[in-house]
């Protein structure tokens, strides 16, 4: 049986690429929390097509500062919720967060690549915006598949490398950036992790924010044509990919 312990011997200072001051306080924000998590999270629930578990056992992997924690409480409505990062300063800061919010949660410091709970533990992992600061990306969807029962979701929403390299988002915050993949990428590494899903359970939101080199303003102001579905590079991808029963 894989343990948590012995899943990865890659110590979390070398797994994860810490965020800039900049990076910190953005993710504090009613930006992140209302135009960026929350919409992240309606989309998942919308990919799944009524599959979630009723009072899921909820693992938050790199819940960061903790902003997601009272939306996973609202929207998934947990009989346990845990939070998982490396940060020390982020874990307090959830801590105090949840605490202000009426949010009951269980906060583990440690890296996705070494998740301390035991196997098939958790009924939903939520991933949000975690996979591109982490070297070790496969090494983490297999604690991911490890600690998930069968049947079990992953809700992943990230962002792809045409938006990690663009010009903006080197200059404010801090990626491995040999590590970034597009959005089929990301898909074809979580389907060699051994989970499941449908195009049905995939989106691509085009989102303002998501168009860093401008934002979207060029569209807003109609000197640029909107690019659909085919013509543009994405810059984020959401799935809902399962761990099979069997």
């Amino acid at each position: 049986m894989t343990t948590a312990a012995n899943s990865s011997s890659v110590s979390s200072a070398k797994a994860f690429v810490p965020e800039t001051r900049f990076g910190n306080w953005f993710l504090k924000t009613y930006t992140w929390r209302h135009h960026v998590l929350r919409v992240a999270i309606e989309d998942l629930l919308q990919l799944a097509d009524g599959t979630m578990p009723q009072a899921p056992v909820v693992l938050d992997a790199g819940c960061g500062h903790g902003q997601s924690l009272p939306l996973l409480h609202r929207y998934f409505k947990p009989s346990r919720l845990i939070g998982l990062d490396c940060f020390a300063p982020a874990l307090t800061d959830a801590q105090v967060h949840a605490r202000n919010a009426g949010v009951p949660v269980e906060l583990h410091s440690g890296d996705c690549s070494a998740i301390p709970l035991p196997d098939a533990s958790c009924d939903i992992v939520f991933c949000h915006q975690t996979f591109h600061h982490l070297v070790y990306q496969e090494a983490a969807l297999a604690e991911f598949h490890r600690v998930l029962k069968p049947g079990g979701l992953l809700c992943f929403a990230e962002s792809t490398e045409a938006y990690i390299r663009s010009w903006v988002i080197r200059l404010l915050f801090r990626h491995p950036m040999h590590v970034q993949r597009s959005a089929e990428g990301y898909l074809d590494i979580i389907r060699e992790a051994g989970f499941t899903f449908e195009r049905d359970n995939v989106s691509y939101p085009y989102l303002w924010w998501s168009r860093a080199k401008d934002f979207g303003l060029l569209e807003r102001l109609r000197l640029q044509r909107r690019r659909v579905f085919g013509e543009r590079e994405e810059t984020l991808v959401n799935v809902v990919a399962r761990k099979p029963r069997a």
